[in-house]
C-alpha cells in the first residue's frame, strides 16, 4: 500500500536559500534598508553623469570623444540594466512606503500639526510629505530626458545624427522650452536629493546624536553641487556653443589674428 505522504519539490525560495531576500522585503524596516542602498547607488550614478556632461564645456570634440568611448564598451548594455534594475526598484519601494505610511498614519494631520519642530522645508511640510512628489516629477523629467536623448522622438528638434552626441545634445538644450523644464527639472533633483541622501544613512542605520548634523550637511550640500551642476547645462552650454560659433564664423581665417 502507497505510503499517505507525498515527497514535495523544494520551492524556489528553498532550492536557492532566499528566505532572507523574502523576509527583507516582507519588513517596512528591510524595504527601507533596500531603499536607502538603491538611493546611494543612484546617487552614485548621478556624480559619474555630471562628471561625463561636463565635457560639454570643452567643446564638441571633447564631448563627443568621450561619448564614443562610452558606447564602446561592451559592459554598458549590463551597466544599463543594472541602472534600470535600481530606478524601477527604488520607484517600486517608494510608492509601497509612501502607501504604507499613509494607511498606518490615520491622525497625520494632528500629529504634523503637534510638532512644529519637524518641519524642515521651506513650505513648513515635512519631508515625508514631499519626497513622493519630488520623486514624481524626478520620474517625469528622466522620461523626458530618455526621449529627448536616448530616443530621440522630440518633432521640435532638429537633431544631428545618430553619433553626433554634442550637436544633439546642444539641439535639445537650445530648444527655449527644454531650457526651461531642464533647469527647473534639475533644481527638483536637487530638493529630492536634500533629504533623500541623509535619510539613506539614515535607514542604513548610520546615525549617530555627534554625526548626525554633519550626514544632514553633507547631504545638502551634494544635492546643490548635483543640481547646480545639471542646472548649468542648459543654462550655460548652448551661450557658450553659440558665442563660439560667431566668433568662428567672424573669422576670414584660421591663421588670422583676432580685430581688435
Amino acid at each position: 500500500m502507497a505510503s499517505g505522504t507525498v515527497d514535495r519539490k523544494p520551492s524556489v525560495i528553498q532550492k536557492f536559500n532566499l528566505a532572507w531576500l523574502l523576509r527583507l522585503f516582507s519588513s517596512s524596516i528591510g524595504r527601507k534598508l533596500v531603499m536607502g542602498v538603491t538611493g546611494l547607488g543612484l546617487s552614485g550614478f548621478l556624480v559619474v553623469h555630471l562628471a561625463g556632461n561636463l565635457f560639454l564645456y570643452q567643446g564638441k570634440e571633447a564631448f563627443d570623444g568621450y561619448a564614443h568611448k562610452l558606447h564602446e564598451q561592451e559592459w554598458l548594455p549590463i551597466a544599463e540594466a543594472g541602472l534600470f534594475g535600481l530606478f524601477l526598484l527604488h520607484i517600486v519601494l517608494a510608492f509601497v512606503t509612501t502607501f504604507e505610511n499613509r494607511r498606518a498614519r490615520t491622525q497625520r494631520y494632528a500629529v504634523t500639526q503637534s510638532k512644529r519642530d519637524d518641519r524642515t522645508f521651506p513650505s513648513g511640510a515635512p519631508p515625508s510629505s514631499w519626497m513622493f512628489v519630488s520623486g514624481a516629477l524626478v520620474l517625469g523629467f528622466l522620461i523626458l530626458h530618455i526621449i529627448d536623448m536616448k530616443l530621440q522622438l522630440r518633432t521640435d528638434v532638429k537633431y544631428a545624427g545618430e553619433h553626433e552626441a554634442f550637436l544633439n545634445t546642444f539641439a535639445v538644450l537650445s530648444n527655449p522650452i527644454s531650457r526651461v523644464v531642464y533647469a527647473l527639472g534639475t533644481l527638483v533633483l536637487g530638493v529630492h536629493l536634500s533629504h533623500g541622501v541623509s535619510s539613506a544613512f539614515q535607514s542604513l542605520g548610520l546615525t549617530h546624536p555627534k554625526y548626525t548634523p554633519l550626514v544632514k550637511f553633507g547631504g545638502w550640500l551634494f544635492a546643490v553641487v548635483i543640481a547646480a551642476g545639471f542646472c548649468s547645462l542648459p543654462l550655460v552650454v548652448p551661450e557658450i556653443h553659440a558665442l563660439s560659433q560667431q566668433w568662428n564664423a567672424s573669422q576670414p581665417g584660421e591663421t588670422q589674428a583676432p580685430a581688435e
